[in-house]
């Protein structure tokens, strides 16, 4: 079993800056590829971005692109997503997902793709 627990959502302005953070429980954390995803109200669940196992690939959804920036760091089990110049539109439950198998070179863009989630964690942007 694996828990993720998300932090650092709040409110901020637009133009602001967040840092959630994801932790994982787990000692095969480097071998699991992450993404992101969040949910606006009313609105489906819908993909953010991911980094595979090593942190070496990664991609990002075209409305957050340029923007937002995903990272890992494997010795301290913890995924993080830089949000930059964030938006109205932004404003969600944020949700960090873990996928414990990965095939080389392969993206993991569906949440159905991913075996564990966390709880979320709220981002408001207001304009």
């Amino acid at each position: 079993q694996v828990q993720l627990v998300e932090s650092g959502g709040g409110l901020v302005q637009a133009g602001g800056s967040l840092r959630l953070s994801c932790a994982a429980s787990g000692r095969t954390f480097s071998s699991y590829a992450m993404g992101w995803f969040r949910q606006a109200p009313g609105k489906e669940r819908e993909f953010v971005s991911f980094i595979s196992w090593s942190g070496g690939r990664t991609y990002y959804a075209d409305s957050v692109k340029g923007r937002f920036t995903i990272s890992r760091d494997n010795a301290k089990n913890t995924v993080a997503l830089q949000m930059n110049s964030l938006k109205p539109e932004d404003t969600a439950v944020y949700y960090c997902a873990a996928r414990v198998t990965s095939s080389g070179g392969r993206y993991y863009l569906s949440d159905y793709e991913y075996d564990f989630w966390g709880q979320g964690t709220q981002v408001t942007v207001s304009s």
